[in-house]
Parts: structure tokens; sequence; C-alpha cells
């Protein structure tokens, strides 16, 4: 099991998943997994012909190393303009066991 591992949750409109991506492998991250889901935020009221929509949504979940968290996510909120209303949003999730992940208990760090 890995220990000192994070997972960053980041919750884009659809289309800025692979932004993410590419951010936090840039600032050091492995990879990602991109899930796609449905929500809607207090300013995301839109209609169509009366018909609610609900927008779709991109969740990508990236395993950090926690010494390595904060970087990686201000890389994330940078590049997916996360400071900006409406963007999405992103937090960090501690991670006590994890497993599957042999190639990182190789890694020289």
């Amino acid at each position: 099991m890995l220990l000192n591992a994070s997972l960053i949750v980041t919750i884009v409109r659809k289309g800025w998943g692979n932004t993410v991506l590419e951010a936090s492998v840039k600032a050091g991250a492995r990879g990602g997994t991109v899930v796609y889901g449905r929500g809607i935020g207090v300013n995301e009221h839109e209609k169509i012909f009366g018909i609610a929509i609900e927008p779709e949504k991109e969740i990508v979940l990236t395993v950090v190393y926690a010494d390595k968290a904060d970087a990686i996510l201000q890389e994330i909120v940078r590049a997916a303009e996360l400071t900006e209303p409406n963007r999405g949003l992103a937090f960090v999730v501690a991670l006590d066991k994890l497993v599957g992940v042999a190639h990182l208990h190789n890694e020289d760090r």
C-alpha cells in the first residue's frame, strides 16, 4: 500500500478534463482518470424551451504524493481557470490506503 498519498478531485465543464490532465502531468502527476457526470451549480439555471438543462461535467481523479499535491493543485487551478466564476472546483483528500499502483512503489522519489 502506498502511504502519504492524496487524491485531487477536479470538477470542470465538459471539454475541460484534458486541460486538467495536462496541467497535472506538467506539474508532476503520473496521470489521472476522467469520469463524466451531470450537475448544476447555484449559478447554472439554463433552460431551453422551459426545460431545465443539467450541464455535463468532467470529474478528474488524480492520485499524487501528498508532498506534491499543493503544486499540482496550483497548476490545475491556473490551467482550468478555477478562480473564475462557473469554471469548476477542485479539492484534495488524504488517502489512508491505496493499492493497485505498483509502478509508484518502485519509483525513485
